[in-house]
């Protein structure tokens, strides 16, 4: 066991992509003084909290093309960075864990400007802008995906997979669920990563009809921002913008529709969902589409591009998969060869070796 003084920032922000495995990772490290770097208004304001301290500090991402806005975007990033490099040398941190994302910039330049040593966790199939730019400066890079190595030959990558909360790795969560659906019929389940997916839930809505007639029920996690998620009414539809029991939910499901982010694919392949996967089409280098492949590859998905799904697409491919029950099996046990349940572990393991070296 560490010494219980050893203190860790976890620079993590935005997206459920970002923070649930850094979330997952701080559980396994239950001997270290862990506090958080974040963005005002963002949802580790919301997750946060309640566990560790949250400093927060302004800091965006840079858009494409050059002018004014850039330059008050690089201010706020010198502003940020030494704003960091106080919060570490104040709080007598001994290292960094990020997991990407724009507030990685200033936690690692901080850093590695104080001396101390640097994790970064890449969950995409291809790493973003600011893992290919910062990965070198880390000590390490853990990778989510085998593939995502290739991509960093400067760095010194670490396997792990990515981290999921411990619900998701409890056998009976699915006994938890608190939603009105029978026992024995087949269980849609559809959701777009922590932001939603209005064009998804609109083909969703209007293929539904079909599948309901086939016996089916659909949970559909809407997000927050679709203006017609209450639109569609059916005993066999339940409709909510988020649903906390996502362990439950993914593990009794029969087939999930769903974005391709990186934590999302492996929630999927942890709890042997079988998956149709539909890449968010403006992620940035077009991650998602990658995610997705490492899953189509494996035999547990199916992989369809957003403009060329339509209505009778999606509805005749889970109806081909509603009536094929030994397919859905198939892609079940498929799905769980993708995943890595030990990856918190792991992750932990490496971050223990660098801080405490």
């Amino acid at each position: 066991m560490a010494d219980a003084h050893i203190r860790l920032l976890i620079a993590a922000s935005g997206t459920g992509g970002h923070l649930f495995p850094a979330i997952a990772l701080a559980e396994q490290l239950p001997d270290y003084q862990i506090e958080w770097l974040g963005v005002p208004n963002r949802l580790e304001t919301q997750l946060v909290p309640k566990q560790y301290k949250l400093n927060t500090i302004e800091v965006e991402g840079f858009q494409k093309g050059f002018g004014i806005s850039s330059l008050l975007t690089l201010g706020k990033l010198c502003g940020s960075i030494l704003q960091v490099r106080k919060i570490l040398s104040q709080g007598k941190f001994d290292g960094v864990f990020t997991t990407g994302g724009y507030i990685s910039g200033p936690a690692v330049i901080a850093a590695r400007s104080l001396g101390l040593p640097v994790i970064l966790h890449e969950s995409n199939a291809i790493p973003g802008k600011v893992t290919r730019f910062f990965g070198p400066w880390c000590n390490a890079v853990a990778v989510g995906f085998e593939a995502a190595a290739k991509y960093l030959p400067k760095n010194k990558t670490i396997y792990t997979s990515t981290p999921v909360r411990s619900a998701f790795l409890e056998p009976e969560i699915a006994a938890s669920l608190d939603l009105p659906i029978p026992q024995d019929v087949p269980l849609i389940v559809v959701f777009g990563g922590s932001q939603g997916a209005v064009s998804v839930n609109k083909l969703v809505r209007e293929s539904a009809p079909a599948w309901f007639k086939a016996g089916a029920y659909v949970v559909h996690l809407t997000g927050d921002q679709d203006p017609e998620a209450d639109s569609l009414k059916h005993s066999q539809y339940i409709s909510l913008p988020f649903y906390s029991n996502m362990a439950a939910l993914l593990q009794r499901a029969n087939l999930a529709i769903s974005r391709s982010g990186a934590g999302s694919v492996t929630e999927l392949a942890v709890c042997g969902t079988p998956a149709i996967l539909i890449p968010y089409p403006y992620a940035a280098e077009d991650h998602q589409t990658y995610n997705a492949q490492v899953y189509t590859a494996a035999g547990a998905g199916i992989l369809f591009q957003q403009k060329e799904l339509t209505v009778e697409k999606l509805q005749n491919q889970v109806l081909e998969l509603l009536q094929s029950p030994d397919t859905l099996q198939e892609m079940s046990a498929k799905a769980k060869t993708v995943a890595v349940p030990e990856s918190a572990e792991k992750l932990a393991q490496l971050v223990r070796e660098v801080v405490e070296r």
